[in-house]
């Protein structure tokens, strides 16, 4: 009798579990999506979080009969949260997730029953909503949409406009790397302030933008590493050069690159558009002091366009109220007035290109030396190139700051790291 009772648990253990882990492949459970009703729970961060909790009350107008909850963590937090949940097959979880964009493939690598495909749910009708580059970051290998769109990172050089006529550069001649080098020289000797400010064990978003220019990320369209292409040998030899040229400001994380700006230790932060609310917030007493031009290209007429950072909402698989999310994720994501809420308080810069209509983004910014720059950063999100991410950027990006490290401080040579580099990351996915 006991042999029949323990078979019979088994067969019940087997059937529960099969059910906890359902694949997001299958049927999902949306209820009256005509009509969502009753309570979900969102996870976001900082003023992400603070952006989600000011859209309730317009969300909830359109859906009364949802009750909207948004937790804000620490980022840290959330994610470590999340990973716990998703291991305890929904354990705790929310309805609604804020993802930065880098991270979902290794989600999904990790887990990949754990997130609503949103292409059952009809979210790829927005699929031309947004540019190509941000929805190749939200789709998983079969292009279905696994994450909706929420901010982008444009990026560009902000710099010191006093600086420069000091050094009597023009911006606008900085076409090339060559020509940032050249124009930080001058600045250097006429200010006496070093270029741009890099965490050099720390951080590789430099070259992250450098690879992204030329198309890749620290992989290539088809998934093989890159860190031996000519085109990181090119990006690592340019921030040599710099280094080289005592042009680089040795700073220590997002604080130090935040010290640096309002300090004025530095004459240029290259970096994502988003990076204007942190020095508008930060430094109010440098206005007019501060524009921006697009990064410099490796060759004339080469591509001057990338992106830093963005970040996306995902619906866990184990919601259980899975059309009052995917209502919210939808109103969040696709509707102008949402979207411009966090730019207008926070200067988050939406992924909607519909926004970029608004008057706010076609105004001149006072701030920013009464220059359009956030016009002007819209007309070419369109042209950033789409990069390839996967389960293993987060151990690429290690290995290169890593190889940074080795070649700004160490002396090594740039081939030597960066074939270090791509062997330690071929042996670690191995």
């Amino acid at each position: 009798m006991k042999k029949y009772l323990s078979i019979l648990l088994a067969m019940l253990l087997l059937v529960v579990s099969a059910c906890s882990n359902q694949s997001s492949g299958d049927k999902v459970k949306t209820g009256d999506s005509k009509h969502p009703a009753g309570t979900i729970t969102v996870w976001g961060w900082d003023v992400a979080a603070s952006t989600m909790k000011a859209a309730v009350e317009s969300f909830q107008k359109k859906y009364p009969d949802v009750l909207v909850k948004v937790e804000d963590f620490n980022s840290g937090d959330l994610y470590e949260k999340l990973t716990v949940g998703l291991a305890a097959r929904g354990s705790g979880l929310p309805d609604v997730v804020l993802m930065e964009d880098e991270r979902i493939p290794g989600y999904i690598h990790q887990f990949p029953q754990g997130f609503l495909n949103l292409n059952k749910l009809g979210y790829d009708q927005y699929r031309e909503a947004f540019n190509p580059a941000k929805v190749a970051s939200v789709q998983d290998k079969d292009g279905n949409f696994i994450a909706a769109p929420w901010d982008i990172g444009p990026a560009g050089v902000f710099y010191r406009v006093d600086y420069f006529k000091k050094a009597g550069v023009d911006p606008n001649s900085i076409q090339t790397w060559d020509d940032y080098i050249a124009a930080g020289k001058k600045v250097k000797e006429a200010t006496g302030k070093k270029m741009l400010p890099i965490d050099i064990p720390n951080y590789d978003g430099v070259f992250q933008m450098m690879m992204q220019q030329q198309g890749l990320s620290y992989f290539d369209k088809d998934g093989k590493i890159a860190l031996q292409t000519k085109e990181a040998v090119r990006a690592m030899t340019v921030i040599k050069k710099l280094h080289d040229e005592d042009l680089i400001l040795n700073n220590k994380g997002w604080d130090g690159i935040v010290t640096a700006t309002v300090n004025g230790e530095v004459a240029t932060v290259p970096y994502g558009v988003w990076y204007t609310g942190s020095i508008m917030d930060q430094a109010p007493d440098l206005k007019g002091k501060w524009d921006v031009f697009f990064l410099p290209s490796f060759k004339e007429g080469g591509t001057r366009y990338a992106n830093v950072g963005g970040s996306s909402l995902l619906i866990p698989a184990t919601s259980k109220n899975q059309s009052a999310a995917y209502a919210f994720v939808e109103f969040f994501t696709t509707n102008q007035d949402s979207q411009m809420l966090g730019f207008e308080k926070y200067g988050l810069f939406p992924s909607l290109k519909e926004t970029y209509s608004a008057p706010e983004f076609t105004a001149n910014s006072e701030y920013f030396n009464n220059s359009p720059i956030f016009k002007k950063v819209a007309d070419i999100v369109d042209e950033v190139p789409k990069i390839h991410l996967n389960e293993n950027y987060a151990k690429a990006s290690s290995l290169m700051a890593n190889a940074q490290a080795a070649i700004l401080l160490e002396n090594k040579s740039v081939e030597s790291a960066l074939k270090d580099a791509q062997k330690q990351l071929e042996n670690e996915i191995k």
